[in-house]
Formats: structure tokens, sequence, C-alpha cells
């Protein structure tokens, strides 16, 4: 297996074809604006897909909180689309509250609005790029359980601040109790399974090369039933984004470690195998 990595460094003409990033979460209090703020500032690319819960409505909905550092992010993506980067929006289930606008072909300027849309890489493979939350029982069967996971995953959140206040204090790295979580616990483990199936299995039916989403806050790239699938991860409890590059080939972009306090840019191998093109 031969790899290669993007030579670019932090700051110094990030260039990609493609980016995408997902759950961010915007008006909540996990949602690391600034660090997604510093990213868009550094990176530059010819098509960004937002891949679904940049905004999150449920929350917004439950009470208001907007600092100033959530503006900033919607200003840089602004900014982009009008130099002429093209945005997608794709919806998720957080931020469901703009696909009722998708039937009207919501368009402003460079920005898309969409529930899923075909991405064609630069080597020509084709990509569904869709949020997830389709493939997830628990958040399409049952939405009573995904408002009450919810509510528990923001007090998991708010619990990590404070705890990670005083570990900052005492000169500790920061620690994801939520990502220690999902990782340890086998029933979240196995639910985490079943989305990937689901969502490669009907990637494959549609005769498809590979899907990009998001939903679970676990990025990833692998090959399943014989697709590629990409997750974004997060901007919550990771600092992830999928990167492109002008032969096509897609890596994890780890724009800061958080359990290191590690800053800048810090892309896995671009790997020329089918896993990720």
């Amino acid at each position: 297996m031969t790899a290669d990595r993007i030579s670019e460094t932090a700051g110094r003409g990030n260039r990609y074809r493609t980016v995408w990033i997902s759950d961010v979460h915007l008006g909540t209090t996990g949602c690391q604006a600034q660090h997604l703020v510093d990213f868009l500032k550094a990176t530059d690319c010819e098509r960004l897909f937002l891949v679904g819960d940049i905004i999150d409505g449920w929350k917004l909905s439950a009470g208001w909180y907007w600092p100033q550092e959530h503006t900033n992010v919607i200003r840089k993506v602004l900014t982009k689309a009008k130099r002429g980067t093209r945005v997608t929006y794709v919806t998720g289930n957080h931020d469901e509250f703009l696909r009722k606008f998708v039937d009207y072909r919501l368009t402003m300027g460079n920005i898309q609005v969409v529930n899923e849309a075909i991405h064609e890489t630069a080597d020509g493979r084709k990509l569904l790029v869709t949020h997830g939350d389709a493939f997830d029982v628990i958040t399409r069967y049952h939405r009573w359980v995904a408002f009450a996971g919810d509510a528990l995953y923001q007090n998991t959140q708010r619990f990590n601040y404070w705890l990670n206040r005083a570990r900052a204090q005492v000169g500790l790295p920061y620690w994801s109790l939520s990502a220690y979580a999902k990782q340890r616990v086998k029933t979240a483990v196995s639910i985490v399974s079943r989305f990937e199936d689901a969502v490669a299995r009907d990637c494959k039916r549609r005769k498809l090369d590979g899907v990009v989403c998001g939903h679970i806050h676990h990025a990833e790239i692998r090959k399943m039933h014989g697709v590629t699938y990409h997750n974004c991860g997060d901007w919550v409890e990771s600092c992830t984004a999928l990167g492109e590059d002008f032969n096509g080939r897609i890596g994890i972009i780890h724009w800061v470690k958080l359990g290191h306090q590690d800053q800048g840019l810090n892309v896995t191998p671009l790997h020329r195998t089918a896993a990720s093109g």
C-alpha cells in the first residue's frame, strides 16, 4: 500500500478540490466554533459541502444560545461563497427545519440547500453525500428516544466543559467523556456499526462508488460492501473534516487534536487504495 500526504501546512495555502464538514451544532455550548473559523480561514476549496447538523435547531428551539464565534462561522462560509466556492448545505436532523425549503430549490448565490447530493471526484467516482439520519432507526422511528438521547448528550457536554476547565487548571489535556462512552459502551458501538452497514448497503444498491456522511460524530474512511464509506466526524468532540485533493484522493483532516491540545493541520494519509480512492 502506498500513501501520500497533503504537503501544505497550517496557514500556508491549504487548498483542496472539495472539503466536507458536518455536525458543527452551532447554537450549542459544545460547538468548537473558533477552531472551525480558524480552519475555514486557513483552507481554500473549490467546493464545500456542509453535511448536516450545522445549525442545531433542536437546541435553539429550547433556548437561545448564539455567541459571536457562531456568527463568525456563518460569515466565513458566506465569504467563501462570495469568492467563488460552491457551497452545498445538506440538511440533517438537527437542522431539519431547512428541509421544507428544499422543494423550492433554495439557492442563495453560490449556496444551495439540498437533502442529499451526488459528488463526482476528480478521478470520476460518484459519491452520495447525505447527513445519514435517514439510516438511523432511532432518529427515524423513535423520535422521543432521539430527543431524550440528545438531552443526555447536551448534559454530558456541559459536564465535559466544567470537567475540562478543572483538568486544564492542573495541566491535564482535554478529554471527551461522550466520545469515550461511545467507544466503550457495547450498545453504542453496535448502533454505530448498524448505521455504517445500512449506509454502505444503500450506496451499493444505488450503484454508487461511495458515500460521505456525518451524524455519528466519528470520522472514518473504510471499504464496506464494495463501496467506500467516508464519515466527516464533527466539530464538537474531534474537529475533523474530509478533504479531496486534485487527483480525487480523500483523507481525514484532523484540525485540532483536542485530546492533546495540538493545533494545526494534521492530515491522515490519502491512500491510493480503493478504500479512499
